[in-house]
């Protein structure tokens, strides 16, 4: 079966949906919400969510067959930047699981770092 915008669009949502209200619960806390969609200047599909030390990270969610991290990593990385934000990720469906916990969520090394607690300033040093 061939996916149409909108079977897309209604993957992506329910994606969306099903990490929200993992992270939500898990992480007891209500601001953790899916985000409106923001055009050109777009800061993720999540909001609420923050590092260890508070700074603010930005999700992109997929919900797809294809896997294609790369560019996944680049929308992160923009949607990061447009937010403000300290960390991008990913998180993409799990094909074969529909529980929340087992989805994957996929960042570069920087980022993985600044959400551990690592100086924001100092991640990309080691060149």
């Amino acid at each position: 079966m061939t996916r149409n915008r909108a079977s897309a669009k209604k993957a992506g949502t329910a994606q969306e949906t099903l990490a929200v209200r993992y992270l939500a619960r898990v992480l007891n806390d209500d601001r953790i919400e899916r985000r409106r969609l923001s055009g050109a200047k777009d800061r993720g599909d999540i909001a609420g969510l923050r590092t260890v030390t508070g700074e603010r990270i930005v999700a992109e969610v997929k919900n797809t067959a294809k896997l294609a991290l790369g560019p996944w990593l680049k929308e992160a990385e923009i949607e990061r930047g447009n937010d403000d934000a300290a960390a991008g990720v990913v998180i993409h469906k799990r094909h074969g699981s529909a529980k929340p916990e087992d989805q994957i969520v996929s960042m570069t090394l920087r980022d993985f770092a600044v959400l551990l607690g690592g100086d924001i300033d100092q991640t990309g040093e080691d060149q």
